[in-house]
């Protein structure tokens, strides 16, 4: 098996020392960690100069997509890493999937309106990475053994003495502060019709979202460091997309970890705001924590997550190790739980995702019915939010999030989107609020941009 080149750099805690040197070259793309103040997260991932770019055409079904994904690694050459290395990525596809591909896996209604006018999907196929280990402290370059000796020389000449970007990044400036695409009383609308669904027995709970849009000019680069300083998660992600437009993604969920065999998704569902004192926060975490209504809702969730693994893993893996567990991040405390199964031997990642997408906890249950809601209810398409980044290696080793608490900026606008899970007890008050909630953090952080600039 040809093995992979590893050439160690100086450890950087920052991904941005390391990836301002590529940021504005094509295919730039950075999956961070959110070190050092994040918690769980281990690895940075950083690229640029894919080798091919795939999307897919306009009536391509997930699976057929899928299968030119899997030409391209097979194209790119089987490698492995050095014994002593323990890395997650050693060449392979980076890129994300919107929310909207899941049309191309399932038959669904197309009431919402598509006003971004972003690709269903975009990976990159790169033959090398830099990857930082946060545990371990180190920071090296992984090259596939496909990549030519001058191209690894010239990117060692680009990291080992990184120049300086003597202007910086250009500002970023909010021209209007954010505005919400749902007037209150269409959303109050909103949530009666769904509890109507839920009491006629067509679904148990539905996932609505509205968005959030201002106008911008400068570099989304300079909004996505201060957003990251403001709330630093364990699956963030900075992508620029092929003909313009950049995601930067804030999010603290994991959708599947696929290891070794071993598959893990850690749904969220269940959300509490902190608390403004040490008292009043752990009076909120234990609120969360004995929530009747959230343990309830994760549990849906939880089985229908079992059922998505159960497709492609091996008959009697699946199992729930953990149930309600609390995580808290800077603005807001999560009910998380996680399913693990074993893959079956005649599936890989990209069957799993093909199983499971999009993810459970962002849809509703059953999935496919709430997905048909979802499109009737919310008035545009949710494109890259409830999606996922990912990266998917030669090995068949994958990790990806749910793309939520995260924005797109693309033709001087900049959407955001807020959203929570509804059942029949929820008040529409109450949802509305916990939509803005969990993203009061990122829009409060851009304003700041607006407000400064008065």
């Amino acid at each position: 098996m040809p093995i992979c080149l590893v050439h160690r750099l100086p450890y950087q805690a920052d991904p941005a020392v390391y990836f301002q040197v590529v940021r504005q070259a094509p295919g730039a793309v950075l999956l961070d960690a959110g070190k050092p103040v994040a918690s769980r997260g281990r690895f940075d991932l950083l690229s640029a100069w894919p080798q091919a770019e795939l999307t897919p055409a306009q009536d391509e079904s997930g699976a057929t997509f899928f299968a030119r994904l899997r030409e391209q690694l097979a194209a790119l050459g089987a490698a492995e890493l050095p014994a002593d290395i323990e890395l997650p990525f050693a060449g392979g596809l980076l890129g994300y999937l919107a929310y909207d591909f899941g049309r191309r896996i399932e038959a669904l209604p197309e009431q919402a309106l598509d006003d971004l006018g972003l690709s269903d999907a975009v990976f990159g196929l790169y033959a090398w990475a830099l990857i930082t280990d946060h545990q371990k402290q180190s920071s090296q370059l992984v090259f596939h053994p496909s990549l030519p000796e001058g191209e690894r020389a010239r990117l060692l000449a680009l990291f080992e003495h990184p120049a300086q970007d003597d202007e910086g990044p250009q500002p970023f400036v909010l021209l209007a502060p954010f505005r919400a695409n749902i007037e209150q009383a269409c959303y109050a609308e909103a949530i009666g019709r769904i509890q109507a669904y839920i009491g006629s027995g067509d679904c148990y709970q539905v996932n609505y979202a509205q968005r959030f849009q201002a106008p911008y000019e400068g570099d989304p680069w300079r909004a996505y460091v201060a957003l990251r300083s403001a709330c630093p998660t364990p699956f963030s992600g900075y992508l620029t997309l092929p003909g313009g437009g950049t995601l930067l993604s804030l999010s603290p969920e994991r959708f599947m970890r696929l290891s070794g065999g071993q598959v893990e998704t850690r749904p969220i569902k269940g959300t509490q705001p902190r608390g403004r004192d040490e008292q009043e926060d752990a009076r909120n975490a234990q609120v969360l924590l004995t929530s009747i209504k959230d343990r309830a809702e994760n549990l849906m969730i939880v089985d229908l997550l079992r059922n998505d693994l159960g497709r492609s893993c091996r008959i009697g893996s699946v199992r729930v190790p953990e149930l309600f567990s609390l995580e808290s991040y800077p603005n807001v405390h999560h009910l998380v739980s996680a399913v693990t199964g074993e893959l079956a031997a005649d599936r890989d990642a990209l069957d799993l995702l093909l199983g499971a997408f999009p993810g459970g906890s962002i849809t509703g249950a059953p999935k496919i019915r709430a997905m048909q809601i979802i499109d009737e209810l919310e008035p545009t398409r949710r494109g890259p939010y409830c999606g996922s980044l990912l990266y998917l290696d030669v090995r068949g080793e994958m990790d990806s999030s749910i793309a939520i608490r995260s924005l797109l900026a693309k033709d001087g606008v900049i959407s955001c989107w807020g959203g929570g899970g509804i059942v029949a007890d929820s008040a529409w008050q109450a949802e509305y609020q916990e939509s803005i909630t969990k993203v009061q953090v990122l829009l409060s952080t851009l304003e700041s941009f607006f407000q400064s600039k008065r």
